[in-house]
């Protein structure tokens, strides 16, 4: 989308204008979101990087950190289009064994265009793939210190990178915007937080009932979803550990009595080597 400046132009001369002015010259990072099926081939694992690794830069002798970035594109029947410089911003696991397990990306890029027709050659050399794609049904198995997860009715969990763009809006730039094409657009940002947090939910039974009132700021955690038809100990078709970890519990008496555990990692370094199944 484009951002619109709008301006007063009623004067005290002339008090009929009643409507405002307005500029446009800049563009805002354009967004995106899709879902990716995560399969038995696990020929999905280069969005496992994407989501995770960060890139060492240095100016002026100072290093920063950038998430890895990558240009998508998208193919209709009839056009192909492009975002620049792509990096993700939010990814949720949902453990469901009724439905596909899977991550549901969120993102942001520089730019937004039209790379072509249906003809459009996209750049680059393809992914290896399989020659299948087999979906994969997953329950989660998940351990918390010595606390008891049985009975888990549900667990969810969300990588999130917080970025803030730089200011990109110059005067000098901004008088030599004519229409889109030469519009200002960002380029730059900085990762400001990053977050891994979450929720398991539990019902309430008679070995687990003293624990709706506990906290901890020092956890241990990993979560594993495990195929569905295999044992609880088995290692896990993707599994994740978090070391520490904080939670705070929470009760939810209904008809049927539960507890939630919301947690969250105190410690992200190396967060791709976090997840220890996934290849």
């Amino acid at each position: 989308t484009f951002a619109e400046d709008s301006y007063p132009v009623k004067t005290l001369h002339d008090q009929s204008k009643m409507v405002e002015g307005t500029t446009i010259n800049k563009a805002n990072p354009a967004q995106f979101s899709f879902e990716v099926p995560l399969t038995a081939e696990k020929d999905e694992s280069v969005v496992m990087d994407l989501i995770t690794d960060l890139v060492a830069t240095s100016e002026s002798n100072i290093e920063t950190q950038q998430l890895k970035k990558f240009d998508a594109y998208i193919e209709t029947g009839t056009t192909v289009f492009k975002i620049s410089n792509c990096i993700i911003t939010t990814a949720n696991f949902a453990y469901n064994p009724t439905s596909q397990f899977k991550v549901v990306l969120q993102g942001e890029g520089t730019k937004l265009e039209r790379a072509g027709d249906e003809n459009y050659t996209i750049p680059g050399s393809a992914q290896s793939e399989s020659s299948t794609r087999t979906p994969v049904l997953t329950y989660p198995s998940v351990t918390l210190d010595s606390l008891n997860m049985n009975s888990i009715l549900g667990v969810t969990l969300m990588i999130q990178n917080d970025i803030e763009w730089a200011p990109f809006e110059t005067l000098h730039e901004s008088l030599s915007v004519t229409n889109s094409s030469n519009a200002m657009y960002p380029s730059a940002y900085t990762v400001s937080n990053r977050v891994v947090s979450g929720a398991i939910t539990q019902y309430q039974l008679d070995n687990n009932i003293t624990q709706f009132n506990d906290f901890s700021t020092n956890s241990s955690l990993t979560i594993k979803a495990i195929q569905v038809g295999k044992p609880a100990s088995d290692n896990g078709f993707w599994k994740i550990q978090l070391n520490p970890v904080m939670y705070t519990a929470r009760m939810q008496p209904d008809e049927v009595y539960t507890q939630t555990f919301d947690f969250r990692a105190t410690d992200n370094t190396a967060l791709g080597t976090r997840i220890t199944q996934y290849s």
